[in-house]
């Protein structure tokens, strides 16, 4: 019987860590198990659980081994076990699909499209002069963007921050109309009563969703922000859990769910999750600024799920500077964006292939990404 025999890890730049499991066969199964600015205590997650857990056992009882990590401790959940049990349970899922010979989405129950549609990234942390790149982006094939919609703001801002967020969304629809969807990330940076505003202020230019209004810690705050706005609401980045998600479907006030098949504890947990949403006609949006081996795994899910509504990708985004999504893959055309769209990877597990010598030596490289920590103008710290 094949057994997981062996395993590495791989912080590499811009700020993600790949995980390669092995087994006994010799197949090969990758995850990406990360929490952008705490790879090396997602590392060492990831090196107990498997060290603990799975190193000599059979690879393909996937949700066994996902209840024994998850179950196995008594303090469960968060954010860093659960992006260590996503990034396990991704490689598992690639081993799977490759021992098999199928598309992890055929393991699913078989895919429900032909294609994803995908966003693009414009404007940065700070978003600025979001007109001209929203226009060349619309040019190069995307029919939808995200942008974020305001820097820090005060608990209680002033009229000229929210007209500033205003007039850059009315830039950018003026740049590329109204067939393009464009999504407003207000990024957990906005208190309840600022969210009720600025939401207000947005809806006149039918943004695609406002995402994160307030953070996941004031999510009982989103039923009274619905009721101000027929903006759908979105969320979800910051919740890790089919448990996480239950109130805010429940509520009623969340059109758009999140989660993030590096963070919510990967394929197995956000296909769950997708159906919960489902069950509610709530629609799925995973959260994706990350690498290739967690785009593959969303594009997977999203796949078999009719909820299906976009899939964010990090292809140009403003974190990766020195390396890119595509520079990882031995073939970069499977995710080749047309249209608007990206096809579902269709070789066995994953649906791609990375590139190990890449993988190694950008792994020599000093990998240190943090965010800002931003700070208002009477030197209080503000939400990133």
């Amino acid at each position: 019987m094949t057994r997981i025999a062996d395993y590495e890890l791989f912080e590499v730049p811009p700020r993600w860590l790949f995980l390669r499991v092995e087994t006994t066969d010799g197949t090969v199964g990758w995850g990406e198990p990360i929490v952008e600015g705490r790879a090396k205590t997602v590392r060492a997650a990831v090196e107990e659980l498997l060290d603990n857990y799975l190193i000599g056992e059979g690879p393909t009882d996937i949700e066994d081994h996902w209840q024994t990590m998850y179950r196995g401790g008594i303090y469960r959940g968060g954010p860093v076990l659960m992006s260590a049990i996503a990034g396990v349970d991704q490689a598992l899922w690639d081993v799977k699909g490759k021992q098999l010979g199928a598309p992890v989405h055929e393991l699913l129950g078989g895919s429900a499209r032909e294609r994803v549609r995908v966003y693009q990234w414009i404007g940065g942390d700070r978003p600025s002069e979001v007109a001209d790149e929203a226009r060349q982006k619309v040019e190069a094939g995307f029919t939808a963007l995200k942008m974020n919609a305001t820097s820090q703001m005060e608990r209680i801002d002033d009229p000229a921050s929210v007209q500033a967020a205003v007039d850059r969304l009315c830039e950018v629809r003026e740049a590329v109309g109204d067939e393009v969807d464009v999504g407003v990330d207000f990024h957990g940076r906005v208190s309840k009563p600022m969210a009720k505003r600025l939401t207000a202020a947005l809806e006149p230019h039918e943004p695609m969703f406002v995402e994160e209004p307030v953070l996941p810690e004031h999510n009982d705050a989103l039923p009274e922000i619905a009721a101000h706005t027929t903006i759908p609401i979105a969320t979800g980045e910051r919740m890790y859990s089919r448990w996480g998600f239950r109130d805010v479907l429940e509520d009623g006030a969340v059109d758009v769910v999140q989660p993030d098949l590096s963070h919510a504890g990967g394929i197995t947990e956000v296909n769950k999750i997708a159906a919960m949403a489902e069950a509610y006609d709530v629609a799925l949006a995973p959260h994706c600024p990350l690498g290739p081996v967690a785009l593959a795994a969303c594009l997977q899910v999203d796949a078999c799920s009719p909820n299906a509504l976009v899939q964010e990708q990090s292809l140009n985004i403003h974190y990766n500077e020195t390396t890119d999504v595509l520079d990882y893959l031995a073939d970069p055309s499977v995710f080749e964006y047309r249209d608007g769209y990206v096809g579902i990877p269709s070789d066995p597990g994953l649906g791609i292939e990375i590139n190990e010598a890449y993988v190694r030596e950008q792994a020599e490289k000093t990998v240190d990404w943090h965010n800002p920590v931003w700070r208002h103008e009477d030197g209080s710290v503000a939400e990133w």
